[in-house]
């Protein structure tokens, strides 16, 4: 399709794909200024455009590629997103393939369509196909065509936008049926026990990691606690905590012992894992009924605050392997520790004292002692708040809390520690 005879040889060329790549480094992403790509295999219309062009108030880079092939080369070697002025028939294509083929290797181009005085019902198929607007060769201006540019350009960025909006909404929505799963309600058959839990996602990377904790008590009166941690950050590792978590209170209404629930976690981890170097820390604990005493099976998990009063101590059981780093080889024990009249123990994942607090330190396990310490007057609920809020608040000069948050408040009710 001609749009008339060239007056000169045309100046631009079908540059060396590195050299094109290299071109359009200098433009930036949405900078309309910056590369322009031409696919046109007539020289004449070649040419024209690059008069328009000149014409016009843009002051864009040029470059021609007389076939589909080159100039998706050019456009896979090119990591500036560009504008690409595409003819529907080439030496190598014909029709809205080229289109498909161009969104399909460069997805953040801007395709304008060149078409006939004809064609205008295959300008708007291609709009439908993934261009963002098209321009009729005969009636071609300098103006047209660098409105049609412009607007290419911001439609494609408005299009990404949109798209990323509803990839986070997406992403949101999962990530709250995933909390949902980790975040159960306690199972408590009576008040006589209180079992205050909080969440907290690390959203420095917006991602969920698979921390989780349930407590449910039996029929003969014992309440079962368990808090765990799955290494990694994402969706996979969120449902996997999920998964782990509804297994381990299966295994308790089921009657399973402590020890044989670990060994039952570590072979569904390692069945349902999506990584070999996948692996969780578990603590899980026994309050039988009585109040005066309590079992504890770690494995690999971090210790745990006692509270006595307005006092508060760090305690470490018996540890185990964590679940998954050497699969049937774990030896796990269980640790029975006396409880005075209102003791309260305090579970909770590393993301509460993993975050850092300066360029090259964080809070560690004695920065939270001591938090712990300075808060032991606080009920229950208040203990657990001023806990997280005072990690989140140390890490914020630095970036916040990268990892979940998982804290668990566990004990017989008493005056000293009621909500």
């Amino acid at each position: 399709m001609r749009m008339g005879a060239p007056a000169r040889p045309p100046a631009v060329g079908t540059f060396p794909v590195q050299a094109a790549s290299e071109a359009g480094e200098r433009g930036s992403v949405w900078d309309v200024s910056g590369t322009i790509l031409l696919v046109e295999d007539d020289a004449g219309d070649a040419l024209l455009v690059e008069e328009m062009l000149a014409d016009g108030e843009l002051d864009p880079t040029l470059t021609w590629c007389k076939t589909l092939s080159e100039a998706l080369a050019f456009l896979r070697s090119h990591r500036t997103p560009v504008c690409v002025l595409l003819d529907l028939h080439l030496p190598d294509v014909h029709g809205l393939s080229a289109v498909t083929q161009i969104v399909e290797t460069s997805p953040d181009a801007a395709i304008v369509v060149l078409t006939g005085l004809a064609e205008a019902d295959a300008g708007l198929a291609a709009v439908a196909t993934g261009a963002q607007d098209y321009l009729t060769k005969g009636l071609l201006d300098p103006q047209a065509l660098a409105r049609a540019i412009r607007y290419a350009l911001q439609r494609k960025q408005v299009e990404q936008a949109a798209s990323a909006l509803r990839a986070n909404q997406l992403m949101a929505q999962e990530n709250a049926r995933l909390e949902r799963g980790l975040l159960p309600v306690p199972l408590l058959n009576d008040d006589g026990f209180q079992a205050v839990a909080r969440y907290e996602p690390g959203r420095a990377h917006g991602l969920l990691s698979g921390d989780f904790y349930d407590v449910v008590q039996t029929a003969d009166g014992t309440v079962w606690a368990v808090i765990g941690d799955v290494s990694g950050h994402g969706a996979a590792e969120a449902a996997l905590g999920v998964c782990l978590r509804v297994a381990w209170r299966t295994a308790v209404l089921c009657g399973t012992d402590p020890l044989q629930q670990l060994g039952l976690l570590e072979s569904i981890l390692v069945a349902e894992r999506s990584d070999p170097h996948l692996f969780a820390t578990v603590t899980t604990l026994a309050f039988p009924p009585g109040g005066d005493r309590v079992q504890i099976v770690r494995a690999g998990h971090p210790g745990l605050l006692l509270r006595r009063g307005t006092g508060v101590e760090w305690v470490e059981p018996d540890g185990g392997m964590a679940l998954g780093l050497l699969p049937g080889h774990g030896h796990w024990s269980v640790t029975e520790l006396e409880l005075t009249p209102g003791a309260a123990l305090v579970l909770f994942t590393d993301g509460l004292f993993e975050g850092r607090t300066g360029p090259h330190s964080r809070l560690g396990e004695d920065g939270l002692l001591h938090m712990a310490r300075d808060l032991a007057p606080l009920p229950a609920r208040p203990y657990v708040d001023a806990l997280v809020a005072g990690a989140t608040e140390a890490a914020a000069p630095h970036g916040g809390l990268a990892d979940d948050v998982a804290v668990l408040h566990l004990g017989w009710r008493s005056t000293a520690h009621e909500q």
